[in-house]
């Protein structure tokens, strides 16, 4: 490959971004191919932190333009303390969980701020840089809602507290995005079998390799 091949992920609550990048993974080092998994907020320690204040149940009182504030913030770190340098050693690919799309929709569409403004805040944030390749996996929330309700094991933060209605507006703004950027957002139905979801999604991956 000539250039690092730039992938994100995409998802309501509960729609298996964990199990599809594991697979995703795994086929990259079936095939020899040097990468990188990251996810957002988070990534370096000080986006870490942020995270943490975003996450946390206890900060009801937060701004919404705060909150979009916020992950701009710990976004810009992690590109310059952990991707770009990733990318200028010549590593093949790098793979977000979650990266511009989803403040887009949280903040800018659910939240009301406005797409276009939560677009160009980001924009600023990482000076353009955008994924090659996102994946969206597409899945009714109240199937999220139940898969997450069923595990014990998993952390439940601040997003996983809020209502259906939101959840729903989640993915009415997910489906809006990958209408507007359709060149870029590919859907996975995230309702069949984990299985097929990993599948279509290797699949999707392996044109940009």
């Amino acid at each position: 490959m000539s250039k690092t091949v730039v992938i994100s992920l995409e998802g309501g609550e509960g729609a298996g971004k964990t199990s599809v990048i594991e697979k995703i993974k795994t086929h990259l080092e079936s095939k020899g191919i040097s990468h990188m998994i990251t996810r957002e907020p988070g990534g370096v320690p000080i986006s870490e932190k942020i995270r943490e204040i975003i996450l946390d149940k206890t900060h009801d009182e937060m701004d919404h333009r705060t909150e979009a504030l916020l992950f701009a913030a710990a976004r810009r770190q992690h590109l310059i303390e952990k991707v770009i340098p990733a990318i200028r050693s010549g590593i093949e690919v790098v793979v977000f969980d979650r990266f511009v799309d989803s403040s887009m929709v949280y903040q800018g569409y659910v939240r009301g701020i406005g797409v276009d403004e939560v677009y160009q805040m980001n924009l600023f944030a990482t000076e353009g840089f955008l994924p090659d390749l996102t994946l969206y996996l597409d899945l009714d929330p109240e199937i999220g809602l139940a898969r997450i309700n069923s595990n014990p094991d998993r952390e439940i933060n601040k997003l996983d507290m809020e209502t259906l209605e939101f959840h729903k507006l989640v993915r009415e703004g997910y489906l809006e995005l990958a209408s507007k950027f359709p060149e870029r957002i590919r859907i996975i139905n995230a309702e069949n079998s984990i299985e097929e979801v990993c599948e279509e999604s290797v699949k999707e991956i392996e044109v940009f390799l």
